[in-house]
C-alpha cells in the first residue's frame, strides 16, 4: 500500500488482470438473474430520459404556438435557449453530486427517487396553464425538475449495472445500456414529429407509461448490492462544484446570443463575469476537494491512469460530438430537405428519419464492441473508434452542400459506428478502475464530464457556425431580398439582424424568410410571385447554401480535431487489459450496514 495520504498508489498503468478493489464477492455479482433485471430496468430508464431531451427538441415550434409564444420576438431568445439547453445544464451540475450521494445512502435508492421524480415532472409539464414568457417559465421551471430526475437515474445506472455484472461482462452490459440511450434520442426526434402535429402536450404523456412501468418495477425489482459507507456530504464541495459549473454552462449558453449590435454576446460584461467567477469557483472547489476527508469529486481516482485518461477521452469525445445532432439537423432542415421537395414544416420529421443511420452504426459497433472488449481489451476498441469518428468527420467537411444522401448516409454510419466502438468499452474500463465503494462518485464524474463537454460543444460548435455565418450571410441575404422587390431599408435591416434567429428557425422547422419579414410586414406587400419565390423551398436554401458550408467546415474541422485528441488520450490509458481496478485506502465496511468497522 502507498504511504501517499490518498491511498491511492501511483499505478498509471492499466494493464494488468482486474483486481477485485474489496474482495471477490462485489465483482462476482449477486446472481445471474438479477443482473438481467437490473440492465433491463436502467436501459429503461435511460431510453425514458433520452427520450426526452429529443422529443422537446424537435416538438418546440408546436410547444411554442400551444403557449401563443414567439421565440424569435425581442426579448424572447433566452426562453428558446433555456429550451434547448436547460435539461443538459442542470444534469451536468448534478450528476456527480448524485453518484456520490448514491454511494453514500445507496445507488437504487436514488436511482428509484428519479424514476418517480422525473415522472411527476413530466405530468406538470403537459399541465401548463399559462401562455407566453409566463407559459415558457413553466415549461423551464418543471424541466429543470425533470432534469433533477433524469440526473438521479444517469447518475446510478452505470454504477447499478457495475455492481451486478462481474467484470467480463460490464463491456456488453453497459453497451447495451448506452445503445438504449442512444435510441432513445433518435426515437425522441420521431416521436416528437409525429405527436406535436396532434398535441403539443402529448410529448409530455409519452413518457407516463415508462414512467410508471420503471417507477413500480424498480422499486419490486432493484436492490441494494454495493457496500455503502458511513459519510459525511462534502457540502462545500458541493457548493463550489454547482455554481462554478453552472456559472461556466449558463455563460456559454448567454454567450450564443446577440449583444448590443454584436453578432454574439462574448462581449456581454455579465457573460464575461459569469465565465471568470465560474473558473475561479471550480478553482477554490478543486482546493476544497484536497482537503475534506470525504470529498464528493474524489480527485485522487484520478492516479489511476485507466480513470484519468478514460475520463478525459469522454470529455475530449463529447465535445466533438455533442453539438453534431444540431448541425446535421440545421444542414438538413435549412437546406437539403426543402432543396429536395420537403416543407419546411415537414423537415424536423423527415431529418429525424434521414439521421437514423447514426443510430444504426451505434446499434451495429456499440454491443458488439462492448463485449469483444470484455475478452481482448478496451484500448484497441476505443482508440480505433475516435479515429473513424474523427475520420468521418472530414469526409462530412468534403461533402458538398448538396450531397448525395447515399454519402451522406454512409458517414454518419461510420460515425455512429465509432462512437459505439469507443463508448461502452470506455465506460466499462473507467468503471472497473474504482473499487465498489466508490463506483457512484465515478459514475458521476464520468457523466459529469460527457454532459458539460457536450453542453461545451453546443456552444463552440453555434459560435463558430455563426461567426461563419456573420462573415458572409448578410451581403448575400441583402442582395438576394432586394432582388425579389424588398425595400432596400428592409433588405438591409433584415441583412443586419444576428444569424442566431435564421440558425435557430432552420433548426425549428420554421420558415426562415418568414422569421425574417414577418414582422415588418414586407411579404404582404410585395407582389403574389416574388411572395412565393421568398417562401418556397429554394430561395433561402440557395441563399445560405455558400456561408453556411463555410461555418460548416470549421466545425467538423474542429470536431475532427477533438476527436483526434480524444484518440490520443485513449491510447494513453495503458496495457491491453480489460479493467485496472486500482484498491483505495478506505474504512472496512460491512456490506449494506453503512457502518465502519
Amino acid at each position: 500500500m502507498s504511504d501517499d495520504p490518498s491511498g491511492i498508489p501511483a499505478a498509471g498503468d492499466a494493464g494488468g488482470d482486474p483486481t477485485p478493489a474489496d474482495g471477490a464477492p462485489a465483482d462476482a455479482g449477486p446472481g445471474d438473474r438479477y443482473k438481467w433485471v437490473a440492465l433491463s430496468n436502467t436501459s429503461l430508464g435511460m431510453f425514458m430520459a433520452t427520450v426526452d431531451s429529443s422529443i422537446v427538441i424537435i416538438s418546440m415550434p408546436a410547444i411554442f404556438r400551444g403557449i401563443h409564444l414567439d421565440p424569435f420576438a425581442p426579448g424572447n431568445i433566452s426562453y428558446l435557449l433555456w429550451m434547448i439547453m436547460g435539461y443538459m445544464l442542470v444534469t451536468a451540475v448534478l450528476v456527480v453530486t448524485l453518484g456520490r450521494l448514491g454511494d453514500i445512502v445507496g445507488r437504487v435508492r436514488i436511482y428509484n427517487l428519479g424514476f418517480v421524480v422525473f415522472t411527476l415532472a413530466s405530468v406538470a409539464l403537459s399541465f401548463d396553464p399559462a401562455y407566453g414568457g409566463a407559459g415558457a417559465m413553466w415549461l423551464i421551471c418543471w424541466r429543470i425538475v425533470q432534469a433533477l430526475g433524469g440526473s438521479m437515474l444517469m447518475a446510478n445506472s452505470a454504477a447499478i449495472l457495475t455492481d451486478a455484472f462481474p467484470a467480463e461482462q460490464r463491456g456488453m452490459a453497459l453497451g447495451i445500456n448506452q445503445i438504449s440511450a442512444l435510441s432513445g434520442q433518435f426515437v425522441g426526434l420521431v416521436l416528437g414529429g409525429l405527436l406535436s402535429a396532434w398535441d403539443w402536450r402529448a410529448v409530455f404523456w409519452v413518457n407516463l407509461p415508462f414512467g410508471i412501468l420503471g417507477t413500480v418495477w424498480a422499486y419490486r425489482s432493484l436492490r441494494e448490492t454495493s457496500t455503502r459507507r458511513q459519510a459525511r456530504i462534502d457540502w462545500w464541495g458541493n457548493i463550489a462544484f454547482a455554481l462554478g459549473c453552472g456559472l461556466l454552462l449558463v455563460s456559454i449558453t448567454y454567450g450564443i446570443q446577440p449583444y448590443a449590435g454584436h453578432t454574439m454576446g462574448w462581449l456581454n460584461p455579465k457573460v464575461l463575469t459569469g465565465l471568470i467567477a465560474g473558473v475561479v469557483l471550480l478553482l477554490v472547489f478543486v482546493l476544497v476537494e484536497t482537503r475534506v476527508a470525504e470529498p464528493m469529486f474524489r480527485l485522487a481516482l484520478f492516479r489511476s491512469r485507466a480513470f484519468a485518461a478514460g475520463n478525459a477521452a469522454s470529455l475530449l469525445a463529447s465535445v466533438a460530438r455533442g453539438g453534431l445532432q444540431f448541425m446535421l439537423i440545421i444542414w438538413l432542415q435549412g437546406i437539403w430537405l426543402p432543396l429536395h421537395g420537403y416543407a419546411f414544416d415537414d423537415a424536423p420529421l423527415w431529418a429525424g428519419i434521414f439521421l437514423l443511420p447514426l443510430t444504426a452504426g451505434f446499434l451495429i459497433a456499440g454491443p458488439l464492441c462492448g463485449f469483444l472488449s470484455d475478452r481482448y481489451g478496451v484500448r484497441a476498441f476505443t482508440t480505433g473508434g475516435l479515429l473513424l469518428f474523427s475520420l468521418s468527420f472530414v469526409g462530412l467537411l468534403l461533402l458538398p452542400i448538396t450531397f448525395p444522401y447515399w454519402a451522406f448516409a454512409l458517414l454518419i454510419m461510420c460515425n455512429g459506428m465509432g462512437s459505439g466502438m469507443f463508448s461502452a468499452p470506455n465506460t466499462s474500463a473507467i468503471m472497473s478502475s474504482v473499487p465498489a465503494t466508490d463506483r457512484g462518485a465515478a459514475s458521476g464524474m464520468r457523466s459529469t464530464f460527457q454532459n458539460s463537454g457536450m453542453s461545451l460543444s453546443i456552444g463552440i460548435f453555434f459560435s463558430l457556425l455563426i461567426a461563419g455565418l456573420a462573415d458572409r450571410l448578410p451581403k448575400a441575404l441583402d442582395s438576394g431580398l432586394r432582388a425579389q422587390g424588398v425595400p432596400a431599408d428592409v433588405a438591409h435591416h433584415a441583412a443586419s439582424l444576428p444569424p442566431v434567429s435564421t440558425v435557430f428557425s432552420a433548426f425549428l422547422g420554421y420558415n426562415p424568410v418568414q422569421t425574417l419579414l414577418g414582422p415588418s410586414g414586407a411579404l404582404d406587400k410585395l407582389p403574389a410571385h416574388n411572395r412565393e419565390v421568398l417562401t418556397g423551398k429554394e430561395f433561402f436554401p440557395h441563399l445560405i447554401s455558400a456561408p453556411f458550408h463555410h461555418g460548416l467546415v470549421v466545425v467538423f474541422a474542429t470536431a475532427a480535431g477533438m476527436g483526434l485528441l480524444a484518440a490520443t488520450a485513449s491510447l494513453l490509458r495503458g496495457g491491453p487489459a480489460t479493467q485496472a481496478v486500482t484498491a483505495i485506502k478506505s474504512p472496512r465496511i460491512t456490506a449494506g450496514s453503512g457502518r465502519s468497522n
